[in-house]
């Protein structure tokens, strides 16, 4: 579990066996749930870009219309939904645009 194969971009999720990979292979994943048509996702999008660029951890973004079995296994019911993960366990969720700040300290958080 290395977080140097984390990219400064976010990476698309295509599948359930995707987004295990990610989890499984990366110490701190957040994970976007997303969707086009969502104002607020919009608005987040450069925050959980910024944070794919400046950090070590790997951000992974699921399209819940692409995706809808695996939000809705995961308990998705609004957009945007953060998830992030801390070896290989979900940890923290926060719904809605967030500041960066915030997201930045559950980070830190489950870094440490």
């Amino acid at each position: 579990m290395s977080a140097s194969t984390a990219t400064d971009e976010p990476v698309h999720v295509e599948s359930q066996s995707d987004l295990e990979s990610f989890v499984g292979d990366h110490d701190v994943v957040l994970v976007d749930y997303h969707a086009d048509w969502c104002g607020p996702c919009k608005m987040l999008e450069p925050t959980v870009e910024e944070i794919a660029a400046e950090t070590d951890v790997l951000v992974a973004k699921v399209d819940i219309d692409e995706l809808q079995s695996l939000a809705q296994e995961k308990g998705i019911r609004s957009v945007p939904t953060l998830q992030f993960y801390a070896d290989g366990a979900m940890a923290e969720q926060v719904i809605g645009v967030q500041d960066k700040s915030d997201l930045m300290s559950v980070i830190d958080g489950l870094a440490n």
